[in-house]
């Protein structure tokens, strides 16, 4: 059974209503494919006649040629995000495979969620500031990761079961919770400065060996503005990846080495819309590009040198571990897998938040991600009505879930057509 209980897909209530004639059902559709800015918002108008977040046999929206002329004539609203979505398990608690992804027909839900509450709650607005605490944190984990570095330079060290203890249970934490102070750095968060906050997010990517704070930031922006759109958000797992980890051994696999996935398939299938790459060799030079390959270079260059290559493993080890079958991984599965239906994003507020800069808080930071990782619990008070929705209980225990339970895996995202990100923005009015 998955940790976060309960799940929920909104109906167009009002409009379902009016519509009296049966629906006609339409021959499967081909995988959908980016279409015209005009079409999108055609689709989108029509789209109240139908769920929020469809499931139908071709596992895409339901689109005006899918519809009967009673509902082609019932009037036209806006289709609307969940704002707050109701309670709903997956069916029979997960018990039925899932072959197909979820597919909405609305825009992401949190820039609606925010007009709002920033309308019912302008103090909101004070939260917005920077976190020092975040650079002391920071330079101590990365003293603490070069430490051990050092203390285990002997390659003697690969054979004990002390290295790998040490590599899984604190280092394979802190380089999980580096990881994640570079994404809170990547708001721009712990400094007024931009240029202070891109020199600390490179100075936290030194222990993780491999440069990668700035093509986190290029891909993580687009994550937040066009969530679940195909194509642009390098969150969401691809068709094939989804075929081939299906299954308990698959997902087991999959899960031992998410954060290779993570790492590499933005790169691979998606185009980034909101970052701006250097147009010339002379901006790449100088650009923070060649800032975070420059210093990845020469300190693990440094490292080799004067310590050895075991330093170097173990702090390669230790960032695998962290994202592999640890407590810390969790968080990838648990922010926006669907345990709930029609729900896109969960929160989590246990323990390990204290290690992951809050980003348990994951609903929160969707929501506000220029609230800094300490003040999120204080937005939750501000706006609980907001907040009242299924969570994820335990990473721990959704890993499990994932792997174990059928209905929960690759297939379990919430996706959007590409043509979301050519349509002009639409608010959506929701009473709450």
């Amino acid at each position: 059974m998955a940790p976060r209980m309960s799940s929920g897909v909104s109906l167009a209530a009002a409009a379902a209503a009016a519509v009296t004639a049966p629906v006609s059902k339409a021959p499967p559709l081909p995988h959908p494919s980016p279409q015209p800015a005009k079409s999108a918002l055609l689709h989108r108008a029509t789209a109240a006649a139908a769920p929020a977040v469809a499931d139908n046999d071709a596992g895409v929206p339901r689109t005006a040629s899918t519809i009967s002329s009673a509902a082609a004539t019932a009037p036209i609203r806006k289709p609307q995000p969940l704002i707050v979505p109701p309670p709903m398990p997956l069916p029979a608690n997960g018990a039925e495979k899932r072959t197909k992804f979820y597919w909405s027909n609305t825009d992401e839900p949190h820039a609606t969620r925010r007009r709002l509450m920033l309308k019912k709650y302008p103090q909101i607005r004070a939260l917005m500031r920077n976190e020092p605490l975040t650079v002391w944190i920071v330079i101590a984990e990365v003293a603490a990761q070069f430490a051990l570095a050092y203390l285990f330079r002997d390659p003697v060290w690969l054979g004990d079961w002390r290295f790998w203890a040490v590599a899984y249970i604190v280092g394979g934490t802190v380089s999980a919770s580096l990881l994640l102070a570079v994404h809170e750095v990547t708001h721009y968060l712990a400094f007024k400065s931009f240029a202070a906050n891109k020199a600390l997010a490179v100075f936290a990517n030194l222990p993780i060996v491999l440069p990668f704070c700035v093509d986190f930031k290029r891909y993580h922006m687009d994550h937040h503005r066009f969530q679940g759109v195909e194509g642009v958000d390098g969150d969401l797992p691809t068709q094939l990846e989804a075929y081939l980890f299906d299954n308990p051994l698959g997902k087991l696999f999959f899960c031992a080495i998410q954060i290779l996935f993570y790492a590499c398939r933005p790169k691979l299938v998606t185009t980034p819309r909101a970052f701006q790459m250097p147009r010339s060799l002379k901006e790449w030079i100088f650009s923070w590009y060649a800032m975070n390959y420059a210093a990845q270079l020469v300190v693990v260059s440094a490292v080799v040198w004067y310590w050895g290559y075991t330093s170097v493993l173990y702090l390669a080890i230790s960032v695998f571990f962290g994202g592999s079958l640890h407590p810390m991984a969790g968080h990838y599965l648990a922010e926006h897998y669907v345990t709930n239906l029609g729900q896109e994003t969960y929160s989590y507020y246990g323990p390990l938040n204290l290690l992951a800069f809050n980003v348990g808080y994951h609903n929160e930071h969707h929501d506000f991600p220029n609230v800094p990782w300490t003040l999120l619990p204080e937005l939750r008070k501000i706006a609980p009505e907001f907040y009242d929705m299924p969570e994820c209980k335990s990473w721990t225990g959704m890993i499990f879930s994932f792997i174990l339970t059928p209905g929960l895996g690759p297939y379990s995202r919430i996706k959007r057509m590409p043509a979301v990100v050519d349509a002009p923005a639409r608010d959506a009015s929701v009473d709450l």
